[in-house]
């Protein structure tokens, strides 16, 4: 059974950082695309970054380009997102995913087939 676990989630001020970690057990972590999206109460899951299996393609949405950095480490079963520069709109319950691959619709939340619980973060102005 595929199990994704965030952790890293808190209150920060603007201008801060964060990073987020997601443990997966129950499957072949390497053999996964890994994403992490974003959601607010009454919007839609948005696509924040991606990772292919190997790690050596990334992708990432606009609005948190040259901020966060995404990166895996497949011997310890776990990506993690970097955040900094945090503004108050980065505000979401966070959630990392696992995909067979990274094809072309990586930013669609359709794509991904396991999620973790998510975790708050709360960015203060």
């Amino acid at each position: 059974q595929v199990q994704l676990v965030e952790s890293g989630g808190g209150l920060v001020q603007a201008g801060g950082s964060l990073r987020l970690s997601c443990a997966a057990s129950g499957v072949t972590f390497s053999s996964y695309a890994m994403g992490w999206f974003r959601q607010n109460p009454g919007k839609e899951r948005e696509f924040v970054a991606a990772i292919s299996r190997s790690g050596g393609i990334t992708r990432y949405a606009d609005s948190v380009k040259g901020r966060f950095t995404i990166s895996r480490d497949n011997a310890k079963n776990t990506v993690y997102l970097q955040m900094n520069s945090l503004k108050p709109e980065d505000t979401a319950v966070y959630y990392c995913s696992s995909a067979r691959a990274l094809g072309t619709w990586y930013h669609r939340h359709q794509s991904y087939d396991y999620w973790g619980q998510g975790t708050q973060v709360t960015v203060s102005s």
